[in-house]
């Protein structure tokens, strides 16, 4: 079960590639990267491309590869730019709509669990969604933006816990689901630690076949599944997270819900620091 407290691949790549090792490997794709880390300082960080090598094995061809692809769709998408709306009084492009609904479906609690990971909370079937497959990608990209800030490295940082219960097919559109692996496995890498399917109905088995085919292997093997009824899958649970905090659906004991206007103010003053680090960076790469 220590797959579930430290990745068993970043545990691999410790042990063969030493911080000299890493460090070169970062100056090599700094070299092949050419003038886009003085386009982009805050995004191709030492960190940021330490991330893109573990998760492509260390190949500096494929994570210069990924990085090059990643910088083109950040040039487009500007997700750096997506803010929790200011006020119900301002609401511009980059801004999140109808927030509380969306975020009973998703959102990041104020725990960590046991080993200090960012946990992430999906219920795609607790309420339906008020807003279109544009905004809930949208949402997810505004999500992973904050989880880059987790931590000096944001590597294998994030432990995502998804409800099934009463799961159907338009809880999660395939098409959606495509394009949310996608952003997830180019354009952040490394960041998903596990993923814990909780409760999955039946019906959800003939959906995750044709999922599979869209997933990379290394990020298959941090998919599990577990049920609130299987003691094992308790004992699981337990080990990996306060139960006084965790959510009543994932087998804890906090019935307390999500309270949308604390969790509007830690996200603005997340957006804060975000906002801070951009402006620096722009400021900096100027000169």
């Amino acid at each position: 079960m220590s797959y579930l407290l430290k990745s068993r691949r970043e545990s691999t790549l410790h042990e063969h590639e030493s911080s000299e090792e890493q460090q070169a490997k970062i100056n090599e794709v700094r070299e092949l990267l050419g003038d886009l880390p003085t386009e982009m300082p805050g995004f191709l960080s030492d960190a940021t491309i330490r991330r893109f090598l573990r998760a492509r094995n260390w190949s500096t061809v494929q994570a210069t590869k990924t990085l090059k692809e990643a910088v083109k769709w950040r040039r487009q998408y500007k997700p750096e730019m997506i803010r929790w709306r200011a006020s119900t009084w301002s609401l511009c492009q980059e801004d999140l709509a109808e927030r509380e609904n969306e975020v009973k479906r998703a959102y990041i609690p104020d725990y960590l669990d046991k080993n200090g990971r960012t946990v992430f909370v999906t219920l795609p079937s607790v309420k339906q969604s008020l807003t279109s497959g544009k905004e809930k990608i949208k949402q997810l990209v505004y999500n992973l933006e904050n989880f880059t800030m987790s931590s000096e490295s944001a590597q294998d940082n994030v432990v995502w816990v998804v409800d099934f219960r009463g799961w159907k097919l338009s809880s999660t559109p395939l098409a959606e689901t495509r394009q949310s692996l996608n952003i997830i496995q180019n354009y952040y890498p490394g960041l998903v630690a596990v993923a814990i399917l909780c409760n999955p109905p039946k019906i959800f088995e003939s959906f995750w076949k044709i999922v599979n085919y869209f997933i990379e292997p290394e990020m298959r093997e941090k998919v599990k599944f577990v049920y609130t009824n299987n003691s094992e899958s308790q004992r699981i649970m337990a080990d990996m997270f306060d139960l006084d905090r965790l959510e009543c659906a994932f087998g804890g004991r906090n019935t307390s819900g999500i309270d949308i206007v604390e969790y509007s103010e830690r996200m603005r003053k997340r957006d804060q620091v975000r906002g801070a680090s951009t402006n620096a960076n722009a400021n900096a790469s100027s000169y």
